[in-house]
């Protein structure tokens, strides 16, 4: 199968492009800009809001998978408009080439936050969306694009909503492993932590989170049909715990500087059962010291 990945110049898609090649299939890396992708692979320049550009890169392929897009939430507060061109606009452009080149099966990433903090914990794909910011939105309408796509019985499509993707070589340092790693190292003196660091958080390797978007292209729904997957470990850690995993994994003493506590939900942690289930997928990689050690080692 040839496989355009969207985004495949990005922290999970450039793990995807690896996994999909890593499965037998043929990757095709849709990139912008100067951006590289791993090993041999085909490129294929183009940009979610020109329609001409997809056109020509959906060509010839037989599935996609989409995860190009903006994603930072915090950003999305200030950039609303923009997370919903990108996000939204660029899914719906997508989604026209695609039919314009009779391509029935997608994979679409989108994100874990969409149930904002329900009381019931462990997230299962039943709650209903809750949207805490506009990043989130946006997903949330992309993915009634692909709804209503799927209803004209053309498109088959897998919906995978991380959760928080870690290890390896992460480029956004302003998520917790590459905090953390940054103090063992020595690049920053103390790490930060609101109130006592009890707050539990899904953490997913991205190898993991890679190979759930390959068995979604191998087991995923047929014809007509929309499945929506949570991917995530299944199981929460604390700040703490993240903390403790990477003294013992670097055997360095990690300082911390404990903060006013913040208003942020005690705990999100989702529940993967379908994803086990339906597409056999399963997290064997995303346990804490796997997740350090691998950053750790990415660091160089």
């Amino acid at each position: 199968m040839r496989v355009l990945v969207t985004g495949a110049g990005g922290y999970v898609g450039s793990a995807v492009v690896t996994a999909v090649a890593a499965a037998g299939h043929e990757p095709v890396a849709m990139l912008h800009g100067d951006q590289a992708v791993p090993g041999s692979v085909e490129a294929r320049i183009a940009e979610l809001l020109d329609q001409a550009s997809l056109v020509a890169a959906v060509a010839g392929v037989d599935a996609v998978c989409h995860l190009a897009g903006l994603a930072q939430a915090r950003e999305s507060w200030d950039r609303p408009l923009d997370y919903f061109e990108v996000n939204v606009g660029g899914t719906v452009a997508l989604l026209k080439a695609m039919r314009a080149e009779g391509i029935g099966r997608l994979v679409f990433a989108s994100t874990g936050s969409i149930y904002g903090s329900p009381e019931h914990q462990p997230m299962s794909e039943e709650l209903p969306d809750a949207p805490p910011h506009p990043y989130a939105a946006s997903k949330v309408a992309a993915e009634s694009a692909i709804d209503w796509e799927a209803c004209r019985g053309q498109l088959a499509a897998a919906v995978l909503r991380l959760f928080n993707g870690a290890g390896g070589q992460d480029p956004d340092s302003t998520r917790i492993v590459p905090r953390v790693l940054a103090v063992a190292a020595g690049d920053t003196p103390s790490l930060g932590v609101n109130g006592d660091g009890s707050a539990t958080r899904d953490y997913l390797h991205v190898q993991d989170a890679a190979e759930a978007f390959v068995a979604a292209l191998d087991r995923g729904p047929e014809h007509g049909t929309v499945r929506r997957y949570n991917i995530g470990s299944g199981t929460g850690a604390s700040i703490m715990d993240v903390v403790a995993a990477a003294e013992r994994v670097t055997a360095r003493t990690v300082p911390v500087v404990h903060k006013p506590p913040a208003a942020e939900p005690p705990m999100l942690v989702c529940d993967p059962s379908r994803a086990l289930a339906e597409l056999g997928w399963k997290p064997r990689r995303s346990d804490l010291d796997t997740i350090l050690r691998d950053a750790w080692t990415a660091r160089g």
